[in-house]
């Protein structure tokens, strides 16, 4: 199949942003882009089979499944995400041949995404600019000798992304702990790790408490600096539901989306022919960050309610039977301004009061939220102030009611579950020793933006990457990116083309693995994998398709051939074993792992099970054993005059950092990406002219002028003294060093910028 063009040169149109999500058009959209990879009967087989009990789980967003399953149980973006990877494009050892990686440097995300699946494994050797094709032993044998080579174990870095499934994550942890090292950063590190940080201090772990049923069962639920109508689709079937049952919905976003507004459900008559289902019940606009302010007003005008009506606002018996720090909270609480409330949310008072009187009608309220909330520098005193204002009601630990962080990806919550956590506690390595019968280092290890330090400053010499592209999806991208190539050795292990594969050490290994939908069979048995989603249930994946090469082979394969060839018979672990039948992995999960007993048996009932958690019997594994009130404080997010505050985000044709197409349907934006949204008032303001072209001029305490040139200016209801636009492109803007305390996760929602006008006109643009 020839090569996919490059858009480039497309003529570039904006409409004005779209009202509502879904309906039929999603279906069009996801049926063009699927028969545009591979065969009408190859999207068949993975249209019926992907989120069916005995079908593969969708790589794409962590969204659980219902009970009740539609034999359609897909969305728009899941159908184009599983279909990008069913692509009958192939990318052999020729198209190696006649591009070297200086030139595939220059291609876009969009381009190298769209040649097609890996093939067979290829290294890059020291001096060249081509990959070449090389054996799965000889790759192994590299990596392995490098390994070995390093003068410590902490000189290796082990990645992964959310679509990793359960079994390779617990063989990888497996592997790097026995080797030596608790280097394991992962995606979480970039995304939702504040939200561990803030649920694991205040409730003592660290996911969410809430099932599809509460969801449901909800009087009132918050969706928080979260996009469901692009990133979870499937998301807004279960608000509907919400609403159909008489639930409320607030949404709090700086951008009003598509699907916060209305939602046209593409499986129901309302959803094709009538005008749907509106979502938010109250939308408020909310200045990027000043969901802080916003939750301590709510929690402020609580207690006053409480002065003025005492024993009829609060949840005094929870409160002193469950909590710790109570009084110190409340006093604290009570020194917030409404001045500094509103300068920080850009919202009246009379919006956040009337959002008070639905909270006082409501008995069970669920917060859900992603990463507008985790990804600034104070994410994790936000959602800690999240879990104040819901332990003051008793709104933990009941039906219909609790914490709802929405994870992105696929298994990432089942990575972090499985182990790979750079500092996971120490009765999970207890528990580590007492099975595999070695001591696994104590001392934590290094997560994303600290492995992305070592790397720079040379304590880092090997990358192994288990899916993702994190390159791209790290901050900084000219450090990031300088910080790759001082590697000896860096090794991927993927499915597609992208650029992390262009940005290399002294050697580099593409190794090509099967896909969620790739039928995996092993010592003559087809083999099954597992993932836990948003929810903690966990449940079986089976590939149906026949794989995309003969020389691929499955992560767990990888790993246990990697393993066997770096560590020799200096451990007695059964890697051969683990490699020919995935059950014997999820023996061993059983006995490490709590809340994975019997998992085998368990897992092959339709649907899977649930994982407990002690916080819904109103049990808190924190040094008190209660869930902990904290005093938090006061934040607000400024820019000099004439700055704007820049959120990054992704286009609605977009999964995580690789576009599907280079259209934004929902905000009305077609054959462009480098395009920057701003509130008119604030063009008019800084004399920039809507369409004008302009650099993005990141602003920081060090010094360094952060540059993203060539960006299209799109007059849009942003926020005022607020922008957006998409990311990777923007990460070059995000400094390592700006962090959120506490969990170190890039402050991707809040970088300070300029617009720096390029030229005058627009004539390139159209609609």
């Amino acid at each position: 199949m020839s090569e996919i063009e490059d858009p480039d040169d497309r003529e570039i149109s904006i409409t004005a942003p779209k009202t509502w999500a879904t309906g039929a058009p999603a279906v069009a959209h996801a049926l063009q882009y699927s028969l545009g990879q591979t065969s009408v009967r190859r999207t068949t087989l993975t249209l019926l089979n992907i989120n069916q009990a005995d079908g593969f789980d969708c790589p794409g967003c962590a969204w659980p499944e219902p009970g009740h399953r539609h034999r359609n149980e897909y969305c728009e973006n899941g159908a184009k995400h599983i279909n990008d990877e069913a692509t009958s494009r192939r990318v052999t050892s020729d198209f190696f041949r006649r591009h070297p990686i200086s030139e595939l440097d220059q291609k876009s995300d969009y381009w190298l995404n769209q040649q097609g699946r890996l093939t067979e494994p290829m290294v890059k050797r020291p001096g060249s600019d081509h990959y070449e094709p090389t054996s799965w032993d000889e790759a192994l044998r590299l990596l392995a000798d490098e390994l070995n080579r390093l003068d410590s174990p902490d000189e290796a870095l082990f990645y992964t992304s959310g679509r990793v499934s359960n079994e390779a994550a617990f063989l990888l942890q497996l592997f790097a702990r026995a080797f030596g090292t608790n280097n394991l950063p992962d995606c979480s590190n970039m995304c939702h790790e504040s939200s561990g940080a803030a649920l694991n201090e205040t409730l003592g772990i660290g996911k969410g408490s809430v099932s599809l049923q509460d969801i449901y069962e909800a009087d009132l639920i918050f969706v928080v600096g979260q996009n469901p109508g692009t990133n979870h689709p499937r998301m807004l079937s279960a608000l509907e539901e919400t609403k159909r049952n008489g639930g409320r919905i607030v949404a709090v976003n700086p951008l009003p989306e598509a699907g916060l507004l209305r939602f046209k459900h593409p499986q129901k008559a309302r959803g094709v022919i009538g005008r749907g289902t509106a979502i938010a019940d109250q939308f408020l606009q909310i200045r990027p960050g000043g969901d802080l302010a916003l939750f301590q007003a709510l929690n402020l005008l609580l207690l006053q309610s409480e002065d003025e009506r005492p024993g009829t606002v609060l949840d005094h018996a929870f409160i002193r039977t469950h909590t710790t720090g109570f009084a110190d909270f409340a006093e604290h609480a009570r020194k917030v301004t409404w001045p500094d409330i509103l300068a920080a949310t850009g919202l009246s008072r009379e919006q956040i009061e009337e959002v008070h009187q639905q909270v006082l009608r409501s008995k069970k309220i669920i917060v859900c939220w992603a990463m507008g909330l985790t990804q600034h520098r104070h994410g994790v005193p936000t959602i800690r102030e999240v879990v104040n204002f819901l332990l003051l009601r008793g709104n933990i630990g009941r039906p219909g009611a609790g914490v709802c962080p929405v994870r992105g990806h696929s298994n990432v919550q089942g990575d972090r579950t499985m182990g790979i956590w750079e500092k996971m506690p120490q009765s999970f390595l207890d528990a580590l020793e007492q099975e595999f019968g070695f001591t696994p280092p104590a001392r934590h290890g290094l997560d994303s933006v600290d492995a992305i330090r070592a790397m720079r400053d040379g304590s880092a010499k090997v990358f192994l990457g288990m899916a993702g592209n994190f390159v791209r999806a790290s901050p900084d991208s000219a450090v990031t990116e300088e910080a790759m190539r001082r590697c000896r050795l860096t090794a991927h292990v993927s499915t597609k083309l992208n650029r992390s594969h262009t940005v290399c050490g002294e050697t580099a290994l593409i190794l090509p693995t099967l896909g969620r939908s790739d039928r995996d069979v092993q010592a003559g048995r087809e083999q099954f994998i597992t993932v836990e989603d948003s929810m903690s249930e966990v449940h079986a994946s089976r590939g149906r398709l026949a794989p995309a090469s003969a020389h691929l082979l499955s992560e767990v394969a990888i790993i246990s051939r990697l393993a066997r060839r770096t560590l020799g018979d200096r451990l007695s672990i059964p890697w051969e074993d683990f490699e020919a039948d995935y059950g014997t992995i999820r023996d061993r999960i059983a006995r490490v792992v709590p809340g994975f007993a019997d998992f085998n048996a368990r897992v092959t009932h339709p649907g899977g099970f649930r994982l407990p958690n002690p916080v819904n019997e109103k049990r808190f594994p924190t040094p008190s054993g209660k869930a902990v009130f904290t005093s938090n404080a006061f934040e607000m997010l400024q820019a000099p005059t004439g700055h704007l505050i820049l959120q990054t985000l992704r286009s609605h044709d977009q999964w995580n950092t690789i576009p599907y197409a280079m259209n934004d349907r929902y905000r009305g934006i077609r054959n462009a990406r480098r395009v920057v949204l701003v509130n008119p008032t604030d063009l008019e303001a800084l004399g920039i002219a809507d369409r004008c072209e302009v650099d993005l001029v990141g602003v920081w305490r060090d010094g360094v002028e952060r540059r993203a040139p060539g960006f299209r200016v799109v007059s849009y209801p942003t926020t005022p003294g607020s922008a957006a636009a998409y990311y990777p492109e923007t990460n070059v803007l995000v400094p390592l060093d700006s962090v959120a305390d506490v969990s170190n996760t890039p402050t991707s929602k809040s970088v300070v910028i300029r617009l720096e006008p390029v030229r005058e006109g627009a004539d390139a643009w159209a609609g």
